[in-house]
């Protein structure tokens, strides 16, 4: 078997059919490059001091996968990628346009991850996504170490098999930990079926990013404008997949988990409240935790996505500053100010800045400075 030292050394400087796409296959978000060359890379600061800025949050598609499962029912759902607005870009231009982007934004390291498509397929096929994708994440952070890390992808409607994949990447091809979907075919990730897998997770101390596919259930509410599936079926999906790993003990079985909801955490931490109260009133309903529900957004990371100052303030209130970190969603256009956003929030200190743009994720994602 390859170790880590010879696969990254055969991989250096290889990017072929890696392609960077993001949530609802909404226009990207590229910017136009300067006249007479790339644009120059911004430098952030706070009160004299230099941060290494990390986006934990933003997405790519593995072109190679396709020739290999296209005769496959879940080979419509990559080709659903790859036909989008950015899939249909060259590999090594999307590259360029990524770098370009986190130049002009001050951003000097993103974390890229997959969204899930691959949950309906069986094992054979499953397993030669997983390898080619991680194996092509691990190519790009080898040939930009300095501006990229990788979320590795696992067949979690396998636990053990999706455990060993972890492993696998994390231990072999230097991955930082994973992202897998708010949900498995209908699955809770709190079910004990899925106790290898975040015991896995856990021993290896790495992050679990966990983003949504939509919200099946609310599908034909959905419907009509607006893009209701996107606005309110994904944030809603982590808000279930959070509060599920909260009440059925997830977190208390696994407490060393390190765990990021995508998006701010969904409606979660607004309203979380609430969840104390059923905590306290109905116990036949809410069985007994370690602690109360509210408590566990402490030990929960969350991504700074709420867009607004006041939304910010907010959620590190009832979470704590130590537990957001900035997130992107590249290539798509929810935001392009999520330094900025950071800078600008009136209250918050120096460090607690320094902390949400780079430094608790480089903690996170073993990032050195």
């Amino acid at each position: 078997m390859t170790n880590r030292r010879e696969f990254l050394k055969d991989a250096a400087g290889t990017t072929a059919g890696i392609v960077f796409v993001g949530c609802g296959w909404m226009k990207a978000a590229v910017p136009a490059m300067q006249a007479g060359g790339a644009a120059r890379r911004r430098e952030v600061v706070v009160a004299g001091r230099r941060v290494k800025t990390v986006d934990v949050h933003c997405h790519c598609v593995i072109a190679e996968v396709w020739e290999a499962i296209k005769d496959y029912d879940v080979g419509r759902a990559l080709r659903g990628q790859l036909d989008g607005p950015v899939g249909s870009s060259l590999s090594l231009a999307s590259v360029r346009e990524r770098l370009a982007w986190m130049d002009q934004q001050g951003l000097d390291v993103q974390a890229v991850s997959i969204n899930p498509y691959w949950y309906s397929a069986d094992r054979d096929v499953a397993e030669t996504i997983i390898r080619t994708q991680n194996e092509k994440i691990a190519e790009l952070c080898a040939a930009h170490p300095d501006r990229f890390v990788g979320l590795a992808t696992v067949a979690l409607q396998y636990p053990f098999l999706a455990a060993e994949q972890l492993e696998q990447g994390v231990r072999r091809l230097g991955l930082r930990g994973c992202l897998v979907g708010g949900s498995v075919n209908g699955v809770e990730l709190a079910d004990r079926r899925f106790n290898p897998f975040w015991a896995k997770a856990e021993e290896l101390g790495c992050l679990v990013f966990i983003h949504p596919q939509g919200f099946p259930p609310g599908e034909a509410r959905f419907r009509g404008r607006g893009n209701l599936t996107n606005i309110i079926g994904n944030p809603l999906e982590t808000t279930v997949a959070l509060s599920h790993l909260i009440f059925e003990g997830t977190l208390d079985r696994f407490p060393g988990l390190k765990i990021c909801g995508a998006h701010g955490g969904g409606y979660l931490p607004s309203y979380i409240a609430r969840s104390d109260r059923c905590f306290a009133r109905t116990p036949e309903e809410c069985p007994p935790l370690q602690k109360l529900p509210s408590e566990y957004l402490r030990q929960l990371y969350f991504d700074s996505m709420v867009f607004t100052a006041q939304g910010l303030r907010h959620l590190i209130a009832e979470s704590g500053v130590s537990q957001i970190v900035l997130g992107t969603d590249y290539p798509f256009n929810w935001t392009s100010e999520a330094v900025d956003h950071i800078l600008s929030t009136p209250g918050l200190s120096d460090a607690d800045k320094r902390a949400i743009l780079g430094e608790t994720a480089a903690k996170l994602l073993r990032i050195g400075s």
